[in-house]
């Protein structure tokens, strides 16, 4: 995604005194305060966003047999739900979408402190992502929505008429996208009378909210050092399936089922 800002190299970086440094490091303090004052109006203006009651009465597969949707609240008002891209018959997960949950252990630690539950939805029947889980060593919450219209209502799963057409409807627009699931997070509040309703949905670039390592990969010299790569997150892999990891050499590229950046 072309940005408008020029990527700074390693090679022949300016190096200064640490006077002029610390002129510059302040410079930049001040764009990071205005950074993080819009990203705290943005997430007001979220949570003013209005709600749409979610009258579909889905139905999950999941470990401890079929649960409703507001069954998965586990007790609590708020629902965060990673839309994890495994589809029917998919030997294994999206690697990117793997990337994402790798984070969810050490996160469900805290969550349900604030009133929140989260877990992971796919279109995989469950013995899928249960042998998949297994593998991963995962201990988050994970079920299936194979055989009801979830994933479909919340544009993350399409029809083969769908890709056929090239069109997709996905990140609340239409663009050419031929691939039959795609990722992306939804929100969702049950009241005390136990309806639910939706919330906040995001897509795309969007679903990098759940993926700290990023933001810690942002403050390094060499950034995500993602420009020379087939697509953004060429890099990535299972986290079983890496090889030791390079000394001063970028990881090749190779093909995984979220190729092409999303904007």
């Amino acid at each position: 995604m072309n940005t408008g800002i020029v990527e700074t190299s390693t090679k022949n970086h300016p190096v200064v005194s640490k006077e002029r440094w610390m002129a510059e490091r302040k410079a930049l303090l001040a764009r990071e305060k205005e950074l993080t004052r819009l990203r705290d109006q943005i997430a007001l203006e979220r949570r003013a966003l209005p709600w749409t009651r979610v009258g579909t009465d889905y139905s999950f597969d999941t470990p401890e047999g079929r649960r409703t949707l507001a069954d998965l609240f586990d007790g609590r008002s708020q629902l965060l739900v990673q839309h994890f891209m495994l589809g029917p018959d998919w030997e294994q997960g999206c690697p990117s979408c793997s990337f994402m949950a790798d984070h969810s252990d050490g996160m469900n630690r805290h969550l349900p402190h604030r009133d929140i539950t989260l877990l992971a939805i796919s279109r995989a029947p469950l013995a899928e992502i249960e042998r998949f889980r297994s593998r991963m060593g995962w201990q988050f919450k994970w079920v299936s929505s194979f055989g009801n219209n979830f994933n479909y209502d919340f544009r993350v799963s399409f029809t083969p008429e769908e890709k056929a057409s090239g069109e997709l409807v996905y990140n609340f627009g239409t663009q050419p996208f031929q691939g039959e699931e795609a990722p992306g997070i939804s929100v969702f509040y049950k009241d005390d009378a136990g309806e639910v309703f939706h919330t906040y949905s995001t897509y795309g670039r969007g679903v990098e909210v759940m993926m700290g390592a990023y933001h810690l990969i942002d403050l390094t010299p060499k950034g995500r050092d993602e420009e020379q790569l087939a697509y953004g997150m060429a890099w990535v892999r299972h986290h079983d399936r890496y090889e030791p990891a390079p000394l001063a050499h970028a990881v090749p590229a190779l093909s995984s089922c979220c190729s092409g950046e999303q904007a």
